[in-house]
């Protein structure tokens, strides 16, 4: 005798389901709540950040405290945010280019090493970055590039999380016979690369520049490890000077007002481009 078995036979137990869904809770609270106390302080006015509720507003001034932080020790802090733009734009560019290319020939080409160069890139994802700094610094240093707008462009112009993926997604989404369709009508390399891999790449493409500015818009040690000169400072590094100066006579505000600023561009590009890297991000999974 057979029996049919319902939808609910597929479904996870309740007891699992709740323990998931608090573990998600409990992650998404974590992550959550230090953004909005972030910016609850940078709305309360001055002398008032430790006062009443640290989790809800009081003395709302939002306005005043954005006119302090651009207007302190003569606009240091547009000159920072605009570094960091450059830092991150140009790097994040340059990354995306080179990841891809270097992840297309990965997946695409067969050469003597192929596997070996790949194994190597990933092992090298799963280096912490700051290992990497002191190396960096001493290679620049070399080379008289230190406290220069190089030392910090050089280094964010290789990622290897962008070929990694950059070879996933093309081994997944870029068809060989796409390719060799490509050739026999008279296309070059270069050209089939352009003009028909990566329009079907830009998925990845556009996942890869938003991982890299992200993590150079984020980077701290090595600009406060490479730079000397207060006008090449990203705001990360300006952020925690103004936060080690207190005593010196730096409000409080300042470096709270600063660091919810500096997550506008995040968020941003996070919001503008999700379609782009949610499915970047689902053909490296499926993979």
């Amino acid at each position: 005798m057979t029996t049919s078995r319902g939808p609910m036979a597929t479904r996870s137990p309740l007891p699992a389901r709740l323990v998931v869904n608090a573990l998600l809770g409990l992650m998404t609270l974590y992550t959550l709540v230090p953004l909005w106390w972030l910016f609850v302080s940078a709305t309360k006015g001055e002398g008032y950040l430790y006062r009443g509720s640290p989790l809800w507003f009081s003395h709302f001034d939002l306005g005043g405290n954005l006119s302090r932080v651009f207007s302190f020790q003569d606009g240091a802090f547009s000159s920072w945010l605009a570094n960091s733009a450059l830092y991150s734009l140009l790097g994040a560019a340059v990354s995306t280019l080179l990841s891809v290319m270097a992840g297309f020939a990965l997946a695409k080409y067969r050469f003597r090493g192929r596997e070996a160069i790949f194994n190597v890139i990933l092992a090298s994802v799963l280096i912490p970055a700051p290992m990497f700094a002191l190396p960096l610094f001493l290679m620049l240093a070399k080379l008289q590039l230190t406290d220069t707008y190089w030392a910090v462009l050089l280094p964010s112009f290789v990622s290897p999380f962008g070929v990694y993926l950059s070879r996933i997604y093309a081994s997944a989404s870029v068809p060989d016979e796409l390719l060799e369709a490509a050739r026999m009508d008279g296309a070059g390399e270069q050209r089939a690369f352009f003009r028909i891999a990566l329009p079907v790449m830009t998925p990845a493409l556009v996942t890869v520049f938003l991982f890299q500015f992200v993590s150079v818009w984020n980077n701290y040690l090595l600009p406060a490890l490479m730079l000397n000169e207060a006008s090449k400072l990203p705001v990360t590094v300006g952020l925690v000077q103004w936060r080690s100066e207190f005593a010196n006579g730096v409000p409080p505000m300042l470096p709270i007002t600063g660091a919810f600023v500096s997550l506008v561009p995040l968020l941003i590009a996070f919001v503008s481009l999700q379609r782009f890297w949610r499915s970047g991000l689902t053909a490296g999974a499926v993979k």
